[in-house]
């Protein structure tokens, strides 16, 4: 699938689109969004990511875990008051039509450093943001402690030295791009020559 934009464009004009659309997403641009995703840099080609696709009814096995999460955190509340917090929490899985959760699968071989297996993956994410952002797809790159609960690698079944590293949340923009705005780049450079 070709992207709309040159990359030039795509860097400096993604946004984070908090607010899309309920539109499926043709499962060719999702496979594109996962291919640019899948040829991110990783140091000794390890390449520690993994995606876990959720769309229509799939995005349940998301919304049940960020529920239990949630009610373990309001443990001791009214049945009625908990009942709230569950599906205040599970709703937030349906705020897109597709959810990617990326994990990072670290090698455990000796030569590879973890910190750099989790660039990798961050990388890998990074590219999957342009990539959608060159469809004209929304993305969102959400993170928080829910992520990193216990209950969420398990309803992934991540190993115990797997981890999660993003929750992408893809649709169709529903809401305004604002244009973006960095400081120069100047002022967090220091340029080395002798």
């Amino acid at each position: 699938m070709k992207l709309s934009m040159s990359l030039g464009e795509a860097i400096a004009g993604r946004r984070s689109i908090g607010r899309v659309k309920q539109d499926p997403v043709d499962k060719q641009q999702i496979e594109a969004l996962l291919d640019a995703a899948n040829w991110a840099p990783s140091h000794h080609a390890t390449e520690p990511w993994r995606f876990f696709v959720m769309t229509g009814g799939g995005r349940q096995k998301l919304a049940d875990a960020y529920a239990d999460i949630a009610a373990e955190g309001a443990a001791g509340s009214a049945v009625e008051e908990l009942e709230t917090i569950r599906s205040k929490a599970a709703g937030k899985a349906f705020r897109a039509p597709v959810v990617i959760a990326v994990a990072v699968s670290p090698s455990d071989a000796p030569s590879v450093n973890r910190m750099e297996e989790f660039a990798a993956a961050h990388s890998a994410v990074q590219n999957m943001l342009l990539a959608a952002h060159g469809l004209g797809l929304g993305t969102i790159w959400r993170s928080g402690e829910p992520m990193y609960h216990p209950r969420m690698k398990q309803a992934f079944g991540l190993a115990p030295s797997d981890e999660l590293v993003g929750l992408v949340y893809v649709g169709y923009p529903d809401m305004q791009l604002l244009p973006g705005k960095r400081r120069p780049v100047s002022e967090k450079t220091v340029w080395i020559s002798e």
